[in-house]
């Protein structure tokens, strides 16, 4: 879908995106704080962001319950939720174009005025709880945090989190709310049909009642190499498995375009180097590898899920494969074919305005820069092998990394698999 992007700068220190969609017919809002896990007061009360979030759309100003909210901004079939990471917390909404301003309204009752009180906490904690747990029986959402403590990140594992919920009381809620829910330390990604509507939204936004403040710094950890690590869990049939690599940089968006190529490349298909060999032996149902990039750090992330009986086939073949990258072994023509899905899988990405929003907020809310929709297509294009190669191995020359599984075998099974996934470390790149 066509669209343009402006960014605004509010008088009352807030920044955003508004996205001019023509002809849409729905509007979706994305309203982001630096208030997620790692701004809690301490780590005592460390569901803090989480809870609060919970309770986002719960008694205001305007309406005496959540059920009051919900019934109100619901009622022409608009949506809204809320989520929190380590850094984030994120209010969204979509609604029919007619009812843009009356979301609107309502979104800013729940930012700005809510009204905390104790039998929603209790409730919350409660959801919360059951939230928390839920996770513990996913071996995915078990594994991962546990990586990140053992590179370095100060978070907490979710068995960790369950042990604070009843720590957090509406004093630190209210807390949290007031030093993080700022003009300054709010961003925004606003997008649908905006002709004639951008005066009016803002001012509406500059009228929001919160009080000035900062837009906090993004911690920074020192990430070191972990020592092969086991979850154990009886009830794991099979081993779930991450082997993340981390750099002390933000790589540049040449360098992520090249690496997310080469990832299709290695893991990206049923015929990719690593996942299509694997599946081609019967070794393993499913797995990935992944860029991410962050503000201070970059991480290349391999992982999935894999029967105890074939891990070391498929980790041989990991090896295999990473060497490969490491000597120069990509093809011009891998290369093309990457490239090619990468052009496909971008003009596939805009065919919602929830879509065309999630394209710049992703990056928006992380470090404020406004990417070029128009100039991905010619980024793809430019990606060169070189560049691809350059910055594989620059993840394999930096050595800081750690393998983590979660299974019911044994701990020797995982620092054999260690030793293998060593060996890629200890060759020097033709």
């Amino acid at each position: 879908m066509k669209h343009t992007t402006t960014e605004i700068r509010l008088k009352n220190g807030a920044r955003g995106l508004l996205i001019d969609v023509p002809g849409a017919t729905v509007m979706s809002f994305q309203f982001q704080f630096r208030a997620g896990n790692r701004y809690v007061k301490n780590k005592d009360i460390y569901e803090t962001a989480h809870i609060m979030e919970h309770m986002a759309f719960g008694a205001n100003a305007a309406f005496k319950s959540e059920h009051a909210y919900e019934a109100e901004f619901t009622k022409n079939g608009a949506y809204h939720n809320a989520f929190t990471s380590d850094l984030s917390m994120v209010y969204v909404a979509t609604c029919a174009d007619f009812e843009w301003d009356r979301i609107l309204n309502l979104q800013q009752v729940a930012i700005c005025q809510p009204k905390f009180n104790a039998s929603e906490l209790e409730a919350e904690k409660g959801n919360v709880k059951s939230e928390l747990t839920g996770y513990l029986n996913n071996h995915e959402r078990v594994l991962w945090p546990k990586i990140q403590q053992l590179l370095g990140e100060s978070v907490y594992t979710y068995w960790q989190r369950l042990q604070t919920i009843s720590n957090v009381t509406l004093r630190d809620i209210r807390e949290h709310h007031r030093r993080t829910h700022t003009t300054d330390n709010m961003r925004f990604v606003i997008a649908g049909k905006l002709y004639g509507r951008k005066a009016q939204i803002q001012r509406m936004l500059e009228e929001w009642e919160l009080p000035r403040g900062e837009r906090f710094e993004v911690p920074r950890d020192e990430l070191t190499s972990g020592n092969p690590t086991l979850i154990r869990r009886k009830e794991a049939s099979n081993l779930t498995f991450g082997w993340s690599l981390t750099l002390p940089r933000a790589l540049t968006d040449e360098e992520a375009e090249a690496m997310s190529c080469l990832d299709q490349i290695l893991t990206g298909t049923m015929h990719s180097r690593i996942y299509g060999a694997a599946r081609k032996k019967g070794l393993a149902y499913g797995m990935f590898s992944d860029t991410s990039v962050g503000l201070h750090d970059s991480s290349w992330d391999f992982g999935g899920q894999v029967n105890l009986e074939t891990s070391h086939g498929l980790v041989d073949i990991i090896v295999r494969e990473v060497k490969a990258v490491m000597d120069g072994r990509i093809t011009d023509e891998e290369l093309a074919a990457a490239k090619s899905y990468a052009l496909g899988r971008h003009q596939m990405g805009a065919q919602t305005v929830s879509q065309i929003s999630n394209f710049y907020s992703n990056r928006y809310f992380g470090d404020e820069v406004v990417k070029d929709y128009e100039k991905v297509p010619d980024a793809i294009r430019n990606i060169t092998l070189d560049r691809m190669l350059a910055t594989a191995r620059e993840f394999i020359a930096h050595n800081t990394w750690v393998l983590a599984g979660v299974s019911s075998g044994e701990k020797e099974e995982i620092v054999s698999l260690n030793a293998k996934l060593e060996t890629v470390f200890s060759r020097t790149p033709h």
